[in-house]
């Protein structure tokens, strides 16, 4: 079985943004210096390809 390792301090797959673990959320959010809020409206906007949730952000 596998397991997800969470001391790792990055998603497995950078090119997309998963809003489903807290520490993704919380790594998303300092990566790309917005609020919880801000990265949740970005990838609603824009799916969640981390590309384009940069490109809705001016990042």
């Amino acid at each position: 079985m596998w397991n997800d390792d969470l001391s790792k301090k990055r998603p497995q797959d950078s090119s997309k943004i998963s809003l489903t673990e807290s520490w993704e959320v919380t790594y998303w959010c300092g990566a790309l210096g917005v609020s919880e809020a801000k990265l949740r409206e970005a990838v609603k906007a824009v799916g969640h390809s981390a590309a384009a949730v940069r490109g809705y952000l001016g990042k």
